[in-house]
């Protein structure tokens, strides 16, 4: 058997790559329908004219029950984690999540052909939002557990994937937008791109059990658990062995044979090679985990907290802000501005935590600053949100809306990153994955704690 410095290269990068996919394939379902939400306000806020002014037949409030139906699928199967990976295999879990995502965008796009009535298409359109991204968190949940099976650089690598999703999906919508075709057929080649981009990602996850390196890993997880058992008992055997000599010579002339001694029963009846495994057993039993939440409740209140803020007004009230410049430059504003704005300085923020890391985990300015980003929340609504009823306007112009949204989301991507990446290094290696499934359970909280403040929010404004 290999031992650990006996692994095989990842001859031409090719796990990592393929993990990379896999990390941008999980958050396409979120992001394309995120980015495209002048598109589905095009087809539900239809106006009507009343005394000369065109009025809005019925507010969807797209952008907020969107948010909501898209994260909370991921608090509930992050809830149900234990009894849907005990019940159905890996493969059925991952495979079958991207073949239902791929039917459920094609379907998105084959709607955009199809006329309907506004009531309808919304009811549609958020069925399909929730069941596309509740596959989408059963993906993400089983990816993760398989990236982990990897050295830590592979789970940075599927993050960096993750984090360049939204931009692969503002992207696409700024060339569905420069295209020469009308609204219809941009629309169409727009929700084609996550079709193609899903058959990739099915494509790499069943190209990455054959290759050498991925097999090496996941091969040993697999056998990791009986190995060590009969490594145990054979040290185990062998102790009681020694002993039992030990013994059968010192009682030599009281036995009047070696092979008569018997091995030295414990006062509890046990014998030493049961003793041995127990000691064993009790040194790598993990902590419960009340005890590991007690351990890393600073950084599961952060990352909960950091997406607290981000969701509750991100897409909700920053999809709504309008240009001060009229024109061509209208067509492109939210796309830049909002989301590839967003999605670029997010990644950056995740992506420069691999030279900086500050505050450290122990100082107490690190909850403080992550505090501090609820400052966001009344400046972002101040900006040029539109329609609004309630605030003024002091933010109008495209600059200051820009410049809030590169600091928005710089510091989301970075404390994110940090917060997840500082809590497996409060608790003893062998209590990491339990430390782990806590945090994605608290940052799926603040996810959908966001979503639901953003109805609030946005009334206010």
């Amino acid at each position: 058997m290999k031992g650990r410095t006996d692994a095989p290269q990842d001859r031409g990068c090719l796990v990592g790559i393929s993990f990379f996919i896999l990390g941008l394939g999980t958050l396409l379902p979120w992001n394309f329908f995120m980015t495209a939400s002048l598109y589905f306000q095009g087809r539900l806020n239809t106006t009507e004219w009343s005394n000369g002014t065109a009025v809005v037949r019925k507010e969807y409030y797209f952008n907020n029950w969107m948010t909501l139906l898209s994260q909370l699928p991921l608090l509930l199967f992050t809830l149900l984690n234990s009894f849907l990976y005990q019940r159905i295999s890996e493969a059925m879990r991952i495979a079958g999540s991207l073949v239902f995502i791929l039917v459920l965008f094609i379907l998105t796009a084959v709607l955009v052909k199809v006329p309907m009535e506004e009531d309808r298409f919304f009811s549609v359109t958020m069925a399909t939002i929730w069941f596309i991204n509740s596959f989408g968190a059963v993906l993400q949940g089983s990816l993760f557990g398989l990236v982990g099976l990897l050295p830590q650089k592979y789970s940075t690598i599927f993050m960096s994937g993750q984090g360049l999703a939204g931009t692969f999906a503002a992207i696409a919508m700024l060339l569905a937008i420069a295209s020469d075709a009308d609204s219809e057929s941009a629309a169409l080649g727009y929700f084609i791109t996550p079709c193609v981009g899903t058959v990739v990602t099915l494509f790499s996850y069943l190209v990455l059990p054959r290759l050498e390196f991925a097999q090496y890993y996941l091969n040993k997880s697999s056998n990791y658990e009986p190995g060590t058992k009969d490594e145990l008992l054979k040290v185990a055997e062998s102790s009681t062995v020694e002993n039992g000599k030990l013994n059968g010579h010192a009682n030599g002339s009281a036995t009047g044979s070696p092979a008569e001694a018997e091995v030295d029963p414990r006062p509890d009846g046990t014998s030493q090679a049961f003793l041995s495994l127990e000691q064993v057993d009790k040194g790598q039993a993990k902590a419960s985990v009340k005890e590991v939440f007690k351990k890393i409740w600073v950084m599961a209140f952060c990352v909960t907290f950091v997406f607290t803020v981000t969701l509750s007004v991100f897409p909700a009230v920053t999809a709504d802000v309008k240009t001060i410049f009229p024109g061509k430059w209208e067509r492109f504003f939210l796309s830049v501005c909002c989301f590839l704005m967003f999605n670029i300085n997010d990644w950056f923020g995740r992506t420069i935590t691999t030279f900086i890391r500050w505050p450290s985990k122990e100082s107490r300015l690190f909850p403080a600053l992550v505090i501090s980003r609820v400052v966001f929340i009344p400046l972002l609504m101040l900006c040029n949100v539109q329609p609004r009823s309630r605030l003024p306007v002091y933010l109008a112009h495209d600059c200051a809306f820009t410049f809030l949204m590169a600091l928005f989301s710089v510091t989301s991507g970075y404390f994110v990153c940090l917060s997840m990446s500082y809590a497996p290094q409060l608790v003893e290696p062998k209590d990491a994955e339990t430390a782990g499934a806590l945090m994605t359970f608290f940052l799926a909280l603040g996810l959908s704690i966001g979503a639901a403040l953003s109805f609030p929010l946005r009334a206010l404004v």
